[in-house]
């Protein structure tokens, strides 16, 4: 049972509704963590501008939707699993890479090292080793790209705590997670 009000699109007004109708444009839907997060009206507004502003940086869309579904995973998170699942395939990543990138790894060897460097990050809770950094630049990735792994992490445990913490009523096919 979800833990935090979440506002109806219909009923919502002022900013609220602003950033929900740009919400609904932008996915043709309204989730529930984006509503949820809407009662407060700066909550929702820094997730988009976050999310905003790394979709602009150099990491493709399948990309960033395989940080966050390793991400999901390292923290448990079956809400942000099952919706990057979705947006994951909407943004090309196939079945396989989706399946993959909940247990660290893809297909594309520059986004393996970008995820095996998020896991780092998240494990490490940011102190990742001189050999993780290399790891990630021999495989191709440049400074400016693992400032964009780290901001994407940042990102997506905000949103799995957030998740977490409201246990926001699931909205997506569930996803399984692997088990500790």
């Amino acid at each position: 049972m979800p833990r935090l009000t979440v506002v109806d699109p219909a009923q919502a007004e002022g900013r609220a509704k602003k950033l929900l109708d740009q919400v609904q444009r932008a996915l043709g839907v309204t989730p529930n963590m984006m509503r949820a997060m809407a009662e407060s009206p700066a909550v929702l507004d820094a997730y988009l501008s976050f999310s905003g502003a790394l979709g602009r940086g150099s990491l493709s869309g399948a990309a960033r939707e395989q940080i966050a579904l390793l991400t999901a995973a390292e923290n448990s998170c079956g809400y942000c699993a099952a919706a990057h699942t979705v947006l994951g395939g909407r943004a090309g990543v196939s079945d396989e890479d989706l399946a993959a990138a909940i247990h660290g790894d893809a297909s594309d060897p520059r986004t393996a090292a970008a995820l095996r460097l998020a896991r780092a990050i998240v494990a490490e809770r940011g102190f990742v080793s001189d050999e993780d950094l290399a790891d990630a630049r021999a495989a191709g990735l440049t400074d400016g790209e693992v400032g964009e792994v780290v901001g994407n992490v940042a990102l997506n445990v905000f949103t799995n705590y957030f998740n977490s913490v409201g246990q926001t009523e699931l909205d997506f096919p569930s996803v399984a997670l692997p088990t500790a």
